[in-house]
């Protein structure tokens, strides 16, 4: 009897572990749950067990194919490049926000079609930094550009009917410098040529045109004199984009950046939603990136003058209460699509609204079960330290929240501290 009751619980065991666990059901682990959802919870009490939740989009090309690229809505990172855990290359301690979990490699492996990458001349090189006052520092340095680049280039290649936009937040002065680290990384023959861009609101070119032509990596700058030098489209001449950080998450509002034109302004093309604080939060990212994120695009879309985002960039784009970012995305593809309130809806050759019996209802809105346990912080609020593909680990120094750093910081090997008080201090976000 007792063999017997052993093979039974053997088999039950390997059955459960064979068969991917879906959307929404309790899990163990991120590798118990099925492609795109990682395992984990949000809320704050502890006796609520870990779910499936999605991470990953749906690719809108594979629903539908011929439409311009501006008729497609990307999941973008915002400081794709500041991943939890990553040590500065230059050996020093990173004293820098981290906004990411994963490397440029598994985002992409993920469905993020968009980065926003920081660029500073820094050791007579370009450096992905998150730093101020323009300059990079040994402790704001994290990487050498080219490093994500080349993980761009893996990717594309990898991947022929992809397309990858990079936001470059433009800090180079060195003669030429991006032009030369673009063209060292391989990633010149994948260019989308600033020629082929409209600049008076009209359409972008097909996405199959652009596979066909294998121009399938669109890159912009914020420094507008590069556009002519060095062939770099300036990204505000072809997009509108809502104020960042936390200004920019305030119920009810989306005002334009200061650089850009006005969120209504059709002479630009494409538009940039984004939804993220001032200061990166892993914990509080679960609350941002569910409920308030899709409200915030309902709000942003009136104020585009009916307008649906063609990116929504977010921090730590896996920590949601279910469906978070590639909700929104779905969302934002299904009404670019073909008018309906989820991608999943479209079919080829559909008529655009004519969503019929197809749709019952709107996209679901995740709710946010609001944390009552004393303990939330110290146990992460409820969520697993099962993060898909990502080191799993706490930001070794949080980050310096306006009155110094977290009390679990520890500092060695006489480290020199520098405290900022103010975030804005750092450039952009």
């Amino acid at each position: 009897m007792n063999v017997f009751y052993a093979t039974l619980f053997a088999a039950t065991f390997l059955f459960t572990c064979s068969s991917a666990i879906k959307e929404g059901e309790t899990c163990v682990n991120d590798k118990s749950c099925d492609s795109g959802l990682q395992c984990g919870t949000c809320t704050g009490n502890v006796t609520v067990p870990p779910r499936c939740i999605r991470i990953r989009p749906h690719e809108p090309v594979r629903k539908v194919r011929g439409l311009p690229f501006n008729r497609y809505s990307w999941l973008m990172t915002h400081n794709s490049f500041a991943r939890m855990g990553h040590k500065s290359d230059t050996g020093a301690v990173l004293l820098a926000p981290m906004n990411q979990q994963d490397s440029i490699t598994v985002q992409l492996e993920n469905g993020v079609r968009g980065l926003m990458l920081d660029m500073y001349d820094f050791e007579d090189d370009i450096w992905l930094c998150h730093s101020f006052h323009g300059r990079c520092f040994n402790y704001t340095a994290f990487q050498p550009a080219i490093n994500v680049l080349k993980e761009v280039q893996d990717f594309l290649e990898a991947n022929p009917t992809e397309i990858i936009t990079i936001i470059i937040e433009d800090y180079v002065t060195s003669q030429s410098g991006l032009t030369k680290i673009f063209k060292a990384s391989g990633l010149g023959k994948f260019w989308f040529p600033v020629s082929r861009m409209p600049n008076n609101g009209s359409n972008w070119p097909t996405v199959d045109a652009m596979i066909e032509d294998n121009q399938r990596l669109v890159v912009f700058t914020t420094k507008s004199s590069k556009e002519a030098s060095e062939g770099i489209a300036y990204v505000w001449r072809y997009l509108v984009e809502n104020q960042y950080g936390s200004d920019g998450m305030k119920n009810g509002s989306c005002p334009n950046r200061a650089e850009s034109a006005a969120m209504n302004t059709t002479s630009r093309s494409l538009v940039l939603l984004n939804h993220f604080p001032d200061t990166p939060d892993l914990i509080e990212a679960c609350k941002h990136n569910s409920a308030p994120l899709i409200a915030m695009m309902n709000t942003c879309h009136d104020a585009a003058g009916n307008r649906w985002p063609n990116f929504i960039s977010v921090d730590f784009y896996k920590r949601s209460e279910g469906e978070g970012p590639p909700a929104a995305i779905d969302l934002a593809n299904g009404q670019l699509v073909c008018g309906c309130n989820n991608i999943d809806l479209c079919k080829p050759k559909m008529a655009f609204g004519d969503c019929g019996s197809l749709e019952d209802s709107p996209a679901p809105t995740p709710t946010i079960e609001a944390s009552t346990s004393t303990t939330a912080a110290a146990m992460g609020r409820g969520y697993k330290n099962s993060f898909a593909d990502s080191d799993g680990q706490r930001l070794r120094f949080g980050w310096l929240l306006g009155t110094g750093v977290k009390k679990d910081a520890s500092f060695t090997n006489n480290t020199t501290i520098i405290l900022l008080r103010d975030w804005r201090a750092y450039d952009y976000f």
